[in-house]
Parts: structure tokens; C-alpha cells; sequence
């Protein structure tokens, strides 16, 4: 049995991943969540009747679970995209991605460590962020040899996963492959991130706020081209290698808003500006270059099209739970 170990699969990130995997693979698919606030069991309702798929709850900070795991079902690759990952929370309370985010990942990777010793055909892919970067100036995007510097706790755990999973590599040879990625939108995607939110408050006629100006910048992609990027790095990717993956959608946070209004035919007085976030990262811009010319990847969803598509599905669920 080759199992593959999915961590956080119960998220919005995940769990699409999940289904591209149970689509694509016969080997055994498990699904490791705690199932905190951001994890749902629905979000795996498609897949939850296959054969190859196994749910378990449980923790990534949990040795004796991953050791059971990793000898039950003969894991020989591991997703880790197990994290806390909402920038206020973190702001609020840090401890907790300190703990999800860098102690969860050391106990992962020292678990396969410990389970697949020099065996081949290993890999352990750590699923990250652009925000592990900083913020960018006015001109030119991020590639995987831009210096790391996080302007947030949540971004600086991840900065420390990833750094503690190339030492791994450099360290003990271990097989990890890391990907940042740029702010990912679709369905399933728990409604404190801004996508989902603004929609929800459109819908109850609410006040939509936007931190300061509005006029942060994100590289927007699609949950289902970063899902297949990351499948495609897993299968053909170097190890000890970092792969960003962007979008090409360089858009800001007030146009995202106002498309929201826009499709739900709501007024723009809605909008309310609030005080800025801590720390808040003014522009993220992902190079995908590498990705590209190794692996042949490129993002294929138009941004306008699946945007609104998103946005109607939110609104769809919204007048389903009234």
C-alpha cells in the first residue's frame, strides 16, 4: 500500500486538493484534520464514499498519531497543508500558529523521517505562502530568491516552517519540496477571509469594511490551478527546491469589493474603511517562472469569469442557510 498523507484536508485548500487526488490516484488518500474553526467535513462530502479515501481527526502536533498513521498505511508522501493561516488571528494571539505552524510541521516531518529512513520514491511537500516575503514596492514580483521577511506572526511561522523544512533537507537528505503561493479564491472557503465575508455581509446589507485605503495589492489564483500545481510538484518536483505559484491576477483588495457589490447589486455605500491592519503588507506579485520552465505549469482560470462564478456559488449558500 502507498498511501499519501494530507494535512489540513478538511480546509478550504485541502480539501480541493483531496479531490484532485482521489480523481487522479488509486492509492490510498488520508485526510489528517484537527478540525478546528476552519475545518469542515463537508467540504469533503464529494469524496467521503470512495475507497481510497480515509478521514482522521487528529493533530499534526500529535506523535504517537502520525507514527500509528505512517505504519497503518504505508504513507510514502505527505501534503502538509495543516496551518493556521488568518493574519488577525494572529496578530491576536501568536502562540497557536507558533504551534500549528512550525512545532506541527517538525513533528510531521520527524515522523516520516523516522518511518521511510533512506527509502526511495519519498516526498514530504510543505505547503506555504508569498507572504513568508514581505511586501513588495511598486515594481516586481517575487521569485524563490527573494530575501525572506515577514511583516506578521502568521508569516513568520510559515517563514520558519519553510526554513526549518530545507534544513531537513540539507540536514538528514530529507525528501521536502516547498510552494508559496498567492491569495487563493473558490468555493468552500471559510467566511472570515475576504472573498467570502464581503459576500456574506452584501447579502445581509451590512457594512463591508476595508481595512485602510483599499488599494492593497494581492496576486489572485484559483484554488483549482494551485491544487494542480501542486500535484505536478509533488510528482516532478526537485527536493530541496522552493516553487512559487502565482496567478497573474495583481488586484486590489477594493476591487474584489466592489466586484462583489457589483454582482450581489448592492449600493457602494456600504463600504466602510476601517483602521489598517498591524503590519499590513501594502503588494504580493508571484513569479511562477521556475514553475513554469521546469514543470510546464501555467494558471489557466480567467480571473473576471471565475471571480463572479465564486461570488454567485457564496451567494447561492447564503440564501440556502436562511
Amino acid at each position: 500500500m502507498n498511501g499519501i498523507l494530507v494535512t489540513g484536508g478538511a480546509g478550504f485548500i485541502g480539501s480541493h486538493f483531496i479531490r484532485t487526488m482521489i480523481q487522479t490516484t488509486k492509492d490510498t488518500v488520508i485526510n489528517l484534520d484537527a478540525l478546528t474553526y476552519a475545518g469542515n467535513r463537508e467540504n469533503n462530502k464529494a469524496v467521503e464514499n470512495k475507497e481510497n479515501y480515509i478521514f482522521v481527526k487528529g493533530d499534526i502536533n500529535n506523535r504517537a498519531l502520525l507514527k500509528e498513521l505512517f505504519e497503518t498505511y504505508g504513507i510514502t508522501r505527505v501534503v502538509n497543508f495543516a496551518a493556521e493561516s488568518h493574519v488577525d488571528r494572529s496578530i491576536e494571539d501568536p502562540g497557536v500558529f507558533l504551534s500549528t505552524n512550525i512545532l506541527g510541521t517538525q513533528a510531521l516531518m520527524d515522523a516520516a523521517r523516522e518511518a521511510w529512513g533512506n527509502r526511495e520514491g519519498t516526498r514530504f511537500l510543505q505547503i506555504s505562502t508569498d507572504e513568508v516575503y514581505g511586501s513588495l514596492g511598486r515594481t516586481g514580483k517575487f521569485t524563490e530568491e527573494s530575501k525572506i521577511q515577514p511583516n506578521s506572526p502568521y508569516s513568520a511561522s510559515k517563514a520558519a516552517a519553510d526554513l526549518l523544512a530545507l534544513s531537513y533537507y540539507k540536514t538528514y537528505g530529507f525528501p521536502v519540496l516547498v510552494t508559496r503561493c498567492g491569495n487563493n479564491y473558490g468555493t468552500h472557503q471559510y467566511p472570515e477571509k475576504l472573498i467570502p465575508l464581503m459576500v456574506k455581509r452584501a447579502m445581509e446589507n451590512n457594512p463591508l469594511p476595508v481595512y485602510g485605503d483599499g488599494f492593497q495589492i494581492r496576486d489572485w489564483i484559483h484554488v483549482v490551478d494551485h491544487c494542480n500545481a501542486v500535484k505536478l510538484v509533488l510528482d516532478k518536483g526537485t527536493p530541496g527546491q522552493v516553487y512559487n505559484i502565482g496567478g497573474d491576477n495583481e488586484v486590489t483588495n477594493m476591487e474584489i469589493v466592489e466586484t462583489i457589490l457589483k454582482v450581489t447589486k448592492k449600493p457602494k455605500n456600504l463600504i466602510t474603511h476601517v483602521q489598517d491592519r498591524l503590519g499590513h503588507d501594502r503588494r504580493y506579485a508571484v513569479d511562477h517562472t521556475k514553475l513554469t520552465q521546469e514543470l510546464h505549469w501555467e494558471p489557466t482560470a480567467n480571473f473576471k469569469v471565475e471571480l463572479e462564478t465564486v461570488i454567485r456559488w457564496y451567494m447561492q449558500q447564503y440564501k440556502e442557510e436562511k
